[in-house]
């Protein structure tokens, strides 16, 4: 892993970690399951959509190939609560797990109301100038993406059955 990569050949001209910073990925999204609703008390699932990209760009007057492969997921939940994860979350359905249980990225609110739950990605990045990819020393943070969740109370009630079947019945 080098901590500077020269270019063409120059000992006084090379790329840094901090020169590629301009070019990190902002596209990254945090989402929750089910549909951005949280139930009091039960995990609610997140997941980010950052993943690894190529994006091109010029450094010192030489244009280079630069790949960001996200290392880590800072995930805030906005309550106080918050998680580091070497994976962007897996959808439930992508995992084989039914709705409402634990996953690495999964949260339980203990409190009903709305809150932003954001991920700042970190990413490792390696330079191609033509010859292959070389690894750069050090990592970049890319800007925080965030995602309002409303966390409801959930109650139970015994019923004879559903409103459809049974549209007189209390509360239909």
């Amino acid at each position: 892993m080098a901590d500077a990569v020269p270019i063409g050949g120059s000992p006084g001209w090379s790329v840094t970690i901090t020169d590629l910073a301009r070019f990190v990925p902002s596209t990254a999204t945090v989402d929750g399951e089910p549909g951005n609703v949280a139930v009091v008390g039960l995990p609610a699932n997140f997941l980010s959509s950052a993943k690894t990209e190529t994006v091109q760009g010029t450094v010192l007057g030489r244009a280079l190939s630069i790949r960001f492969t996200p290392v880590n997921y800072a995930f805030d939940y906005g309550d106080g609560e918050s998680r580091d994860s070497a994976g962007p979350g897996t959808a439930w359905d992508a995992n084989g797990q039914a709705q409402f249980t634990p996953t690495n990225t999964s949260h339980v609110y203990k409190q009903a109301g709305r809150y932003t739950v954001t991920v700042a990605v970190t990413y490792a990045a390696d330079v191609d100038l033509g010859g292959g990819w070389i690894p750069i020393r050090g990592t970049l943070n890319g800007p925080p993406a965030g995602q309002e969740i409303r966390v409801v109370k959930a109650h139970t009630a015994l019923v004879l059955g559903t409103c459809a079947e049974r549209p007189s019945a209390p509360g239909c």
